[in-house]
């Protein structure tokens, strides 16, 4: 028996993630969002319906799937069923405050941790577990200083001034972190621009104030690299990173120019699918790019995100092609200008997860070196 789920997420302002669970009508126990698959809806669309009928949210829906779990399904003649249900990501925008089966079942907002707890499939549990959002940590040795600095007064002069004399490594991995923000906030308004009925407008200037906050730490990475003594790692590593980041959000950008320049409204539902990745892959770096601070501790976790990058890559190029197809055999003679606009805009959303590869080639380049 195959089924399909939502895991409904949002991000907090402190930047960590929670995920929405529901109880289930039986049992009353914390289950995700999930139902069997819906004649003419897609299996990510599917989930993203039951995620509205169970929970009453709606969102953003990755089509690259996150992984499977099983369960007994209790059927109503007091069998089971062995059912494997596969799990897609559901960045949430709304809430809705009515829904079908709000009578029937509890919705509650958990923290990663807590919700991997209150769930009892195992595969399940570590699929929550594996949603993880980036953790702000200082290193070991900026640690050590700040304590001596805030409770060592006058007693520990001789080590400020030793650390003043110490070589500078720069604010690379801040800058890293603060340049995958943007690229979250961008994917984000790229993406609600494509669920379409929201101010276009609005949301194409939201993208490029995103691109040009991106320029602007770009510039400061790239000059930090020529002026500072000892970098964390090597050169031409920091400029390629950054760069490839950078491009990312360029193509972002670009979508949303293309998208003002032929005053398009309206957009395939492959498009929308598209978009859902890009926030997905945003997602992802902005999780793997932090960790960077300790490659080798982080190494494990690194390629296991970098990997989920590559795969969802794969899926977004397939998605490009049937929409693609689909669009190309739906238009002749006059509606021909149709398919050569949507063709530019399918091209900039493939190019857009192509550079997230991209940025997954460059961080797992760097465990090979420094793990």
């Amino acid at each position: 028996m195959r089924q399909v789920a939502a895991l409904p997420y949002r991000v907090e302002e402190s930047g960590s993630l929670s995920v929405l669970l529901v109880t289930s009508r039986d049992t009353r126990r914390w289950v995700v969002p999930k139902g069997n698959p819906i004649r003419g809806l897609s299996a990510h669309e599917a989930a993203a319906q039951e995620a509205f009928e169970e929970a009453g949210v709606l969102g953003i829906t990755c089509p690259a799937v996150l992984g499977h779990f099983h369960y007994d399904k209790r059927k109503r003649d007091g069998s089971t069923r062995l059912a494997t249900v596969a799990l897609y990501p559901v960045a949430v925008t709304k809430q809705m405050a009515d829904w079908p089966e709000r009578d029937e079942r509890e919705t509650r907002w958990f923290d990663l941790a807590g919700a991997q707890d209150a769930v009892t499939e195992p595969e399940l549990k570590r699929l929550i577990g594996g949603f993880r959002a980036p953790i702000r940590r200082a290193g070991r040795t900026a640690r050590i200083l700040s304590w001596a600095r805030n409770t060592s007064g006058e007693k520990f002069a001789m080590l400020r001034w030793f650390q003043a004399l110490m070589p500078k490594q720069g604010r690379f991995f801040d800058q890293f972190e603060d340049h995958a923000k943007t690229l979250v906030a961008g994917a984000d308004a790229l993406a609600r621009l494509f669920q379409g009925g929201g101010d276009i407008p609005a949301l194409v200037r939201e993208i490029q104030d995103r691109e040009h906050d991106a320029d602007a730490i770009t510039r400061d990475v790239l000059q930090d690299v020529r002026r500072i003594l000892i970098t964390p790692f090597d050169r031409t590593a920091i400029s390629g990173l950054i760069a490839v980041m950078d491009d990312s959000i360029d193509q972002m950008n670009k979508t949303g120019k293309a998208i003002t320049l032929y005053d398009l409204s309206e957009f395939e539902p492959a498009m929308r699918d598209m978009s859902g990745i890009v926030v997905e892959a945003a997602r992802l770096t902005a999780e793997v790019v932090p960790l960077l601070r300790s490659i080798a501790k982080n190494s494990t976790r690194i390629l296991e995100l970098t990997a989920r990058l590559v795969e969802i890559e794969g899926v977004a190029d397939d998605i490009h092609d049937a929409g693609l197809k689909a669009l190309y055999q739906r238009s002749s003679g006059p509606e021909m200008k149709e398919f050569i606009v949507g063709r530019e805009i399918y091209s900039h959303l493939e190019k857009i997860v192509d550079r997230f590869e991209d940025v997954a080639n460059e961080i797992q380049g760097l465990v090979i070196d420094h793990a």
